[in-house]
């Protein structure tokens, strides 16, 4: 088998993997590339590959650097099915034509106030196409075997969100598997990622290669910004992603509430996407850790915000709340229009709870700029920033090592993606010190011969 990285390999967005064995071609994930200008324009680059060429696509979960790039593989003449699990596929019905929706509107934007050198400035993809890929999704059950030519394919439980998984590929005895995003064993809402038991060759996740989740009360420190905020009379404004972390979020703060360890602040999730999510979050109960109970209190936590007009009636808000709203790294969406009001305000605290990629907003605001450019207009930081990235749901370093200790015998090599170059090199270090397994990092555009068959 031949596997080629075309995307996630250097970076920590934008995965794609494609694999060829037999005359069949699957590409297992397709995002988009995010952050700093040089990746997002990777999205406008032709694969390398005939989108009408490939077989079959296989999605380990619903996040836009992993499904992202869908709709334009469709709209440029894919046909195949889209395998994946039916919370992923509930998750991309929003996430996807929300993606659509939002490039259509960077687009009109631009035209209207001609801030692009590209006349007439064209979406990537639109809701439309978006709507015309999610008719290709073919969902599976967790670990219910399917026959792709010569390989039998197979989702396993990843944790880290609804749906998530992990993509096992086996040809006769020998298996491939490909990471996906892992969750943490530890984890607030969702189950521990499963055992790994056997693979052969591993591409695995390295987002959070470098580091470990402090061993500090998170909840406290969510607690005590919430606090000190409402004590000067602010606001506390909370980008968050609508897929995992804002209900994540909202479960966090009703149990702060139960256990009055805040004040009884009125809390909006101004986020429709986050909204229906929340719904989807009730009805798979079974993947998570949420009782019935639990997840009826999460979602009646909050006042929801549906229409563009009761998003803006927040701005009128005198009093001190808090706000959750969408995009998690800040970089588009209604978020941007509640950071433009309040990023001014010395009253005021922005809460990022979890990873922030390079070249986004969310980056730029951790790391202690004093100006950020939202909508053509640079605007002044003086509200409170914080930062609590141990609200993640990917697991660390410590993690991963101890979810590849699962394994019943040492792989023959361990291909390390989606992660920063500090990142990715610190991992495959660590595993070849602990662990005394082959591990390296490939770059974009690099192919590696997989052995598969007996």
């Amino acid at each position: 088998m031949k596997l080629t990285f075309l995307g996630a390999a250097g970076t920590v967005t934008g995965s794609k993997y494609l694999l060829e064995t037999g005359g069949l071609r699957i590409l297992v994930d397709c995002g988009l590339f995010q952050g700093y200008k040089n990746l997002r324009l990777l999205n406008w680059q032709p694969l390398p590959v005939r989108p009408t060429e490939i077989d079959a696509v296989v999605l380990t979960h619903a996040h836009l650097d992993h499904s992202g790039a869908l709709p334009l593989l469709v709209r440029e003449g894919y046909r195949g099915p889209v395998l994946t699990t039916h919370g992923t596929r509930e998750l991309c019905g929003l996430l996807l034509p929300d993606s659509g929706h939002l490039q259509e509107a960077d687009a009109e934007f631009a035209n209207r106030h001609k801030t692009s050198r590209h006349q007439p400035a064209l979406p990537l993809y639109t809701e439309e196409d978006a709507h015309r890929a999610l008719k290709l999704f073919k969902p599976l059950d967790f670990d219910e075997p399917l026959t792709l030519g010569a390989l039998q394919l197979r989702l396993r439980p990843a944790g880290h969100i609804l749906g998530a998984s992990s993509v096992e590929l086996r040809q006769g005895e020998r298996t491939l598997l490909m990471s996906g995003d892992i969750g943490r064993p530890d984890d607030l809402m969702m189950k521990p990622p499963v055992p790994i038991a056997h693979a052969d060759t591993l591409v695995i996740e390295s987002t959070y290669g470098d580091r470990q989740h402090d061993d500090g009360d998170h909840a406290a420190e969510l607690a005590d910004v919430i606090r000190r905020t409402a004590a000067r009379g602010g606001m506390v404004i909370i980008p968050a992603f609508a897929v995992g972390r804002a209900q994540a979020l909202l479960y966090q703060i009703w149990l702060l509430k139960q256990a009055n360890r805040i004040p009884d602040l009125p809390v909006f999730l101004d986020s429709p996407m986050a909204i229906d999510t929340t719904g989807i979050y009730q009805r798979h109960a079974n993947e998570h850790r949420l009782s019935v109970d639990e997840c009826r209190h999460m979602a009646q936590v909050a006042r929801f915000c549906r229409t563009p007009d009761q998003s803006r009636e927040l701005n009128q808000l005198t009093y001190p709340a808090i706000i959750i709203s969408a995009s998690g790294m800040a970089t588009g969406g209604r978020i941007l229009h509640h950071l433009m009001n309040h990023l001014g305000d010395r009253r005021c605290s922005v809460v990022f709870a979890g990873f922030q990629a390079g070249g986004t907003r969310g980056a730029r605001l951790v790391a202690g700029e004093r100006s950020i450019r939202i909508f053509g207009q640079d605007v002044v930081v003086n509200a409170e920033v914080v930062s609590i990235p141990g609200m993640s749901a990917h697991a660390d370093a410590a993690q991963i090592i101890q979810w590849l200790g699962t394994l019943s015998h040492a792989p023959q090599h361990i291909y390390i993606t989606h992660g920063e170059h500090d990142a990715a090199d610190a991992l495959r270090r660590r595993i070849q010190r602990e662990l005394g397994w082959r591990a390296s990092v490939p770059m974009m555009g690099d192919c590696v011969d997989v052995p598969l068959a007996v």
